[in-house]
């Protein structure tokens, strides 16, 4: 067995293929010269900066007989001969080959070549834009999304003025629903965030000192650095090159098989049919990576079992927690529930009554309990009452058995 991506989605198949009775080669191939590591610290904060959080340690790896390649990078599929093959030309085989090739960090054209322009999406990335902070400074974030949002939450924690951008009319455009987007605005604001909306940004120049922002209207202003974090995309390039079917990722099927039936693809490099219509999704969620890597070691070894999980988020901003459940994503009606210390909860109803998404905003855990108590309830296909799901006086636990 091949896993050719060494970060949560590709270690976790490594060590289900083990945990199902596997016996055979395991090899997990990753191109970062460290061992695997979680990627959702980098951007949440942290007195000590960021730490290299490993996923499995190397004696986990000896005691479990996977071979780890680091700092290795696949040129290429030999499909016909089921091999991949590395930039020396060396070769290795395989019986069903797994692509956990995650995605990178989108960048802005205009500001190729900067060295005071960051992304995060790596442990070196979150090394130099972390040197960049300094009590006093002033960093630009370009991008309203988790990424951004949680670097600016980070960089208010050390002291660091900030400046926001973001394009859209609003925050986290895609990802939440606007009541969500408006209360997580507000704490930010509330923590001393410069945040322009509907910014519309020309040109970007630096020089030692700064970086230097221009605006479509003739303003602009100066930074120490910025981090651009205006989404991913998917890591492909093997799978196009090898004739697989890409859309928005890698096409796969509910057994997350590829166009070809001994390669599978999972996390976020994969487009997956989600729910009872089947539509293609990319998710990038450290939990869908963790379960997809487990789902496809299953179906390496044949056992034929459909992805059926409900998609799970998460946020960690100042002292505050976001998580959501399902797809909100076209729902006909949304119910939200008060759960105090300004906590609270959005249920998000399909035409038919059924709940396909909850959504929950709260200091510290406040809302984990309930998020996942909706969780049940979308996986189980219920249609609960909304006057109840509204009813702080209601426990939603009671509503399982509707």
């Amino acid at each position: 067995m091949v896993i050719v991506g060494a970060g949560e989605c590709g270690v976790r198949a490594a060590f289900a293929l083990r945990e199902a009775g596997y016996e055979g080669p395991v090899h997990l191939v990753g191109d970062e010269p460290h061992l695997p590591y979680e990627r959702p610290p980098l951007s949440k904060a942290s007195d000590d900066g960021p730490s290299l959080k490993v996923i499995r340690d190397e004696q986990a790896f000896r005691d479990h007989a996977i071979r780890h390649m680091r700092g290795q990078a696949v040129a290429r599929i030999d499909r016909d001969a089921r091999e991949v093959e590395f930039a020396d030309g060396t070769r290795l085989g395989y019986d069903a080959l797994l692509l956990a090739t995650g995605a990178r960090a989108r960048r802005l054209p205009m500001a190729a070549g900067l060295s005071r322009v960051h992304t995060l999406r790596s442990y070196d990335d979150a090394l130099a834009m972390g040197a960049r902070l300094r009590p006093g400074g002033h960093v630009t974030v370009v991008g309203g999304g988790f990424i951004g949002l949680e670097f600016a939450a980070l960089a208010r924690g050390r002291g660091v003025a900030v400046t926001l951008l973001e394009a859209a009319p609003r925050l986290l455009m895609r990802a939440v629903p606007a009541e969500v987007a408006e209360a997580v605005q507000a704490l930010h604001e509330a923590n001393g965030v410069d945040l322009r909306l509907g910014a519309a940004i020309s040109g970007m120049t630096e020089d030692a000192d700064a970086v230097h922002i221009g605006f479509a209207d003739g303003t602009s202003f100066s930074a120490d650095a910025v981090l651009v974090g205006i989404g991913a995309e998917p890591a492909t390039e093997l799978a196009s090159a090898a004739g697989l079917v890409v859309e928005n990722g890698i096409r796969v099927d509910r057994h997350l098989r590829t166009s070809d039936p001994s390669i599978f693809a999972a996390g976020d490099c994969c487009s997956f049919p989600l729910g009872q219509d089947g539509t293609h999704v990319r998710l990038e969620s450290w939990r869908n990576a963790q379960e997809q890597g487990e789902l496809a070691a299953k179906n390496m070894l044949g056992h034929g079992v459909e992805h059926s999980a409900v998609p799970w988020f998460w946020s960690d901003q100042y002292d505050h927690t976001l998580q959501i459940a399902g797809m909100a994503t076209g729902t006909a009606r949304t119910v939200r529930r008060e759960i105090g210390d300004g906590a609270f909860l959005l249920f998000h109803l399909a035409e038919t009554g059924r709940l396909v998404a909850v959504s929950g905003f709260g200091p510290g855990n406040s809302v984990a309990r309930d998020v996942r108590l909706g969780e049940m309830m979308i996986a189980r296909g219920l249609s609960p009452d909304p006057d109840q799901l509204e009813a702080p006086a209601t426990k939603l636990k009671s509503l399982l058995a509707a």
